[in-house]
């Protein structure tokens, strides 16, 4: 009994992401090779195009080294393989290519995916987004020090460097419409600026209260796009005018918003725990943004947080990342960032199909899974004549739903703490709780009524 496989032809073969490869297919990959003067100039066992699919694989096998990375990507090919290179090799076809491939592959297939026409993604017919960061790890050596600095501790400075990422996603997708990153000596607020090139009219943007900075939120007003941002407790705002929802009219940096406050209560087997929130929006209308319904939508902001733990832990798997060079660094966010996102428009594709599917119950592991598996079997590389949108992934995405979600609540607490018995010091718990929660919209007390001009 035999197969059949479907590659590339003769030093080309190695190159393909195996079920994903129509989704950034040779075409595309060449184009991109071109316009940024990467091809190779002469055809050897490395071509541009197989290595460039070799560090997309790689984002998807981050426990194995880039010649364990080969091997799975030449175990499928039988005689077909060819002869594997050195590790030194593969670290100068890495350079060779550079990062302006990848940086352009990730401006092709950054976005909302097609779910963004889906109402589980919208909000009163907006496309529900968020802004948020996080940081990466990276290996400890000259180039990544000099050039991200270190944190000092009471202890002297840590152990590895660390970059900041910032992303812009859409929520009900889970996809990366764009990002930025840098040292960590720079704060989110200077990265968030760096996306406002992704906004437009029919967005409205969930902001934590790192964000609320007059000028940040007014630049956003000036994309067309809305926002939805909590505010920090000190700011003391004027009151223009107050609406029967409880909400009122006030101005932040010039720019007119509706401020909505509320005391959000939780209620577990472990006890109850109540707090204040202010909500800032340029969605002026009561009737048609009710208050109660804006304190709903902020809940969606989360999703970034679960974006964040699909990269962070499914795919890297809590490790460093690989790259000793800075620039190989850019290199290896842009491919990681690029599979993130062919894994989600394979599971947006796969949920387009059937009315009923909701991105959110898509498991990101089993998507993962099975994509590696197409990758070692060189599966379905080059598309047939009739495109199967669902395919291997699809299908065992939405044959394993994951349950519908139900609101849970644990302490925020370090998830690698220096020490294992640092939990007991603290007295923090790491069990998850069924919760209730209550939201009362709160009039506003602020006897401010006039704006005061200085």
């Amino acid at each position: 009994m035999t197969r059949v496989v479907s590659v590339a032809a003769g030093v080309y073969a190695p190159g393909h992401l195996g079920e994903l490869t129509p989704i950034v297919p040779f075409e595309m990959v060449d184009e991109v090779l071109s316009e940024t003067g990467a091809t190779q100039k002469r055809t050897r066992l490395l071509p541009s195009r197989v290595v460039v699919y070799l560090v997309l694989a790689a984002a998807l096998f981050e426990g194995v080294g880039y010649r364990g990375v080969w091997r799975k990507l030449v175990a499928g090919l039988g005689e077909l393989a060819g002869r594997a290179p050195s590790g030194a090799a593969l670290l100068e076809a890495r350079l060779r290519v550079g990062v302006k491939p990848f940086r352009a592959l990730f401006d092709l297939l950054r976005g909302p995916a097609s779910a963004a026409m889906k109402a589980s993604t919208r909000w009163r017919g907006l496309l529900v987004c968020a802004i948020d960061g996080t940081t990466l790890t990276v290996p400890d050596s000259e180039g990544n020090a000099a050039r991200l600095g270190r944190h000092r501790g009471g202890h002297g400075a840590a152990g590895y460097p660390q970059l900041r990422l910032l992303a812009l996603v859409a929520c009900g997708a889970r996809a990366v419409i764009d990002a930025a990153w840098g040292p960590t000596a720079d704060g989110e607020t200077s990265y968030a600026r760096q996306l406002l090139r992704s906004l437009r009219a029919g967005m409205i943007v969930l902001l934590d209260r790192g964000f609320d900075a007059n000028d940040l939120l007014k630049a956003i007003k000036d994309t067309d796009a809305h926002f939805l941002a909590r505010l920090k407790s000190n700011r003391r705002l004027p009151i223009l005018k107050r609406f029967g929802d409880g909400s009122y009219l006030t101005v932040l940096g010039g720019v007119e918003a509706r401020v909505v406050e509320c005391e959000i209560t939780i209620q577990t087997k472990a006890g109850k725990q109540t707090g204040v929130y202010r909500l800032a929006t340029t969605l002026l209308d009561p009737r048609a943004y009710p208050a109660f319904e804006l304190v709903k939508l902020y809940h969606e902001r989360w999703e970034i947080e679960t974006i964040y733990l699909e990269i962070k832990s499914t795919m890297l798997g809590g490790r460093v990342l690989r790259s000793h060079i800075p620039a190989a660094v850019d290199q290896e966010i842009n491919a990681l960032l690029t599979a993130y996102q062919i894994l989600r428009i394979a599971i947006v594709d796969a949920t387009d199909t059937t009315p009923a599917a909701d991105p959110d119950r898509a498991s990101f592991t089993i998507a993962l899974e099975t994509a590696r598996e197409q990758i070692t079997n060189a599966a379905n590389v080059i598309a047939d004549t009739v495109i199967d949108l669902l395919g291997a992934i699809g299908r065992t995405v939405l044959d394993t739903p994951m349950p519908a979600r139900r609101l849970r609540v644990s302490p925020r607490a370090v998830k690698r703490p220096l020490s294992r018995y640092a939990y007991k010091s603290l007295r923090i718990t790491k069990t998850s709780y069924k919760a209730t929660l209550s939201i009362d919209i709160l009039a506003p007390q602020n006897p401010l009524t006039k704006i005061t001009k200085r």
